[in-house]
């Protein structure tokens, strides 16, 4: 039967103290991963930041600083949030987002609405996380919350509506500010949810189909002011073009007619200069005026049905002529005997 005061005792003293060895290499050993660091206390004191890769402390005297942090997380499907208490002794060093629930706040008109913001926020200085704040989630968390009320405060219900960037940015200032002594950089903060009370929700819809209805009004009557612009501008450009074009036709038969009694007055001088070389000793004149009665008398002579019914009393003044016209071809035919 195996007894334990069988072995040796430097045997049993060897096996203790190389346990104890081991034990204190493995707590005289830490390995810190890359984004992490830790704060070495020694005697209670700080002592130095642990970086990434593999490090030796002095056990006993050099210890890893514990720290206790409060988070907020989502519980149950995200309608719900429950407190989460977390200690460890490894800070990490990447950009965390935080997710605070919905709170109220005022508006400077008296408004109550709800809002959910997000914070991404980065450790830089590990030290000042540790010794410079207690709890720094949750300091971060009611300085976010504190400074969201005072930023919506300054503002109206539309203009908190409308100006999320210019928010977002007020809170990123300055709780970048805030934290700065903390040792924190606070890159973004984003609001998720911006809801109004119920009221003012339907208030808005019915202002927005509202502004909706006037605008379409205002488009629709633009409309037809435009098309009655340019109806009467259409219909003003014909008027002038059809001026335009009855004035360059009125002139094309001005012209043309003056070109015609030109081409006739050429035709009778014409005809009288024949005439006078034919019957040098008649006055031509004459001549032309009773060929023109003659050719006008079958007019004359006609009512509105076109039958004669009356003889114009000058019908003797055209037998005259008519009688002067056989002289003269009598003159003429004896003068063509006599030459002959």
């Amino acid at each position: 039967m195996f007894n334990l005061f069988d072995f040796p005792v430097y045997l049993l003293v060897f096996g203790i103290l190389l346990i104890a060895l081991v034990i204190l290499v493995f707590r005289m050993t830490l390995l810190v991963r890359q984004a992490e660091s830790i704060v070495i206390e020694r005697l209670g004191r700080f002592g130095r930041i642990l970086e990434p890769g593999i490090h030796l402390i002095i056990p006993f005297i050099e210890r890893p600083r514990s720290v206790v942090w409060t988070y907020i997380i989502p519980h149950e499907e995200g309608k719900r949030y429950r407190r989460h208490t977390r200690i460890f002794s490894r800070i990490d060093l990447r950009e965390s987002v935080y997710d605070f629930p919905k709170q109220n706040v005022i508006t400077k008109d008296n408004v109550t609405m709800e809002i959910n913001a997000l914070l991404y926020y980065q450790i830089t200085d590990p030290r000042a996380a540790v010794y410079e704040i207690d709890n720094l989630p949750e300091a971060i968390e009611k300085l976010t919350q504190t400074t969201l009320r005072d930023v919506i405060g300054s503002m109206d219900l539309d203009e908190s509506l409308v100006s999320r960037d210019q928010i977002n940015e007020r809170l990123r200032i300055k709780l970048d500010e805030a934290t700065d002594k903390w040792g924190v950089k606070v890159n973004r903060v984003e609001l998720q949810e911006v809801n109004p009370p119920a009221d003012i929700r339907h208030a808005m819809e019915k202002q927005m189909r509202a502004e909706r209805d006037r605008r379409a009004l205002i488009l629709e009557a633009e409309g037809k002011k435009r098309a009655t612009i340019l109806e009467a501008e259409g219909f003003q450009q014909s008027k002038v073009l059809h001026a335009q074009g009855e004035a360059e036709a009125q002139v094309l038969r001005a012209h043309a007619e003056a070109q015609a009694r030109i081409k006739v007055m050429e035709a009778e001088a014409k005809s009288i200069e024949l005439i006078q070389k034919s019957l040098p000793n008649i006055d031509p004149q004459a001549y032309l005026v009773a060929m023109s009665y003659i050719k006008a008398l079958p007019e004359i002579t006609k009512d509105k049905d076109g039958k004669m019914i009356i003889v114009p009393y000058e019908a003797s003044s055209l037998i005259g002529s008519l009688s002067m016209i056989k002289g003269l071809f009598e003159k003429t035919d004896g003068s063509s005997k006599s030459e002959k």
